[in-house]
């Protein structure tokens, strides 16, 4: 059953990117406008920098198999929506922030609730292995979604990239409606409890995550993180300004980071099914060192090897740091957990985008774009004490917060 839903997430994320490059380009078409750009980046963004313990707050006491069925539908409504209105003729620019908004707020649950059902789906022992091949998902939606974006856009238009994103949430919406038995539900004995826990289920995921060390030290890591996969921001003006590439060249680093990030989510998902603290720690100093090695990069060439290096070495190390997250996380605070995840990455653009922005143009573009990697390297020294197990666990394990942790107000 995995190996369909793999699949169907290949095909899902694919058309995301497709979507997200009609649109940007539809959105320049209508403007011409930069910062209208950036707004329409922040709709999308907003709810799960916002929203994100609310929505895993709901995968914890819904059925996650069901929501992600009512979301999948949602998705199709609204790329429907899109592109019935471009076809027409009738889309205007705040449509396109409506709709950004909406797809959003939409996303937050689902983006918690699917990386909860992984483990649903194949159990603690190989939840590494299920998340690292998720990342391959993604760096191959970062290569193959542009390209059929683009392919699109030259031959059949803007419209077609958006039908086709509708498409793309067929195959998994047929995978989740295909499961014969109930899975995503729960863990036995949560279902009963959330009743009384639902007025303060939010207050109680961010307490319970603040005062486990461990699980506040990953989320840390995965804040700073988002400076780097916010890559709109940073490299072009690295690209551009620093290495004098034209749009190619810049196509073609993004490229490198994809096919590195390949590399990287492969190379996790043949590791221990879980992953040491220890290991993540490292990966996480390994990563920021990368990302400063390729900011600082004298050449065109060092660059492009700096640029496969970080693709490999981030995804490698958020794979793992995904994966112990999730199994330290008690069950029942599982959802919330990765609504704070999303909240942090990739909720955090909104924020972290122009603070990259704005360091590039005091700083230039090498510091702006090697503000990922100093702030890597600052998270790594903070979590280093709390990162320095080195046993693994179980899933369903976790170390005991302090008292209350979990209990509502």
């Amino acid at each position: 059953m995995f190996r369909r839903w793999f699949v169907s997430q290949v095909l899902s994320a694919s058309g995301t990117m497709t979507q997200a490059v009609a649109q940007s380009w539809l959105m320049l078409k209508l403007t011409g406008s930069g910062v209208d750009l950036g707004l329409l980046g922040s709709c999308t963004m907003l709810p799960m920098l916002l929203g994100g313990p609310l929505a895993g707050a709901m995968a914890d006491r819904v059925d996650r198999r069901r929501l992600l069925v009512v979301t999948q539908s949602v998705f199709i409504l609204l790329a429907g929506t899109l592109a019935v209105l471009t076809l027409t003729g009738s889309i205007r620019v705040w449509m396109l922030f409506v709709l950004g908004l909406a797809t959003g707020t939409v996303a937050a649950p689902d983006a918690a609730a699917r990386q909860v059902f992984v483990l649903d789906l194949v159990g603690g022992e190989r939840l590494g292995s299920a998340v690292s091949l998720n990342e391959v998902v993604l760096n191959l939606s970062r290569v193959a979604g542009p390209a059929i974006g683009g392919l699109f856009l030259a031959t059949l238009g803007v419209g077609a990239c958006f039908i086709a994103n509708a498409a793309s949430y067929l195959p998994p919406l047929a995978v989740l409606l295909g499961l014969h038995r109930a899975r995503g539900a729960p863990p036995a004995g949560v279902a009963a409890r959330q009743p009384a826990q639902r007025r303060g289920a939010v207050r109680a995921g961010l307490r319970y995550a603040w005062r486990s060390p461990e699980i506040r030290s990953l989320l840390l890591m995965a804040a700073a993180s988002g400076m780097l996969f916010n890559l709109g921001v940073g490299l072009p003006l690295l690209a551009t300004r620093t290495l004098h590439l034209g749009g190619g060249g810049y196509g073609l680093l993004m490229a490198a980071f994809g096919m590195g990030g390949v590399a990287g989510a492969l190379v996790a998902s043949s590791r221990r099914p879980v992953p040491r603290g220890r290991a993540v720690r490292r990966l996480a100093a390994a990563t920021g060192i990368a990302i400063l090695a390729t900011a600082g990069a004298p050449d065109v060439p060092l660059a492009f090897a700096g640029m496969a290096a970080t693709g490999c070495l981030s995804i490698w190390f958020i794979a793992q740091a995904n994966t112990l997250a999730q199994l330290r996380a008690d069950p029942s605070m599982r959802g919330r957990v990765m609504g704070i995840w999303g909240m942090a990455l990739p909720g955090t653009t909104p924020v972290t985008g122009p603070l990259v922005g704005l360091t590039a143009q005091t700083a230039g573009p090498r510091a702006g774009f090697g503000l990922a990697g100093a702030a890597l390297l600052l998270s790594a020294a903070l979590g280093w004490q709390s990162l320095s197990a080195g046993g693994t666990t179980a899933a369903g394990a976790h170390p005991q917060p302090a008292a209350g942790a979990a209990t509502t107000t």
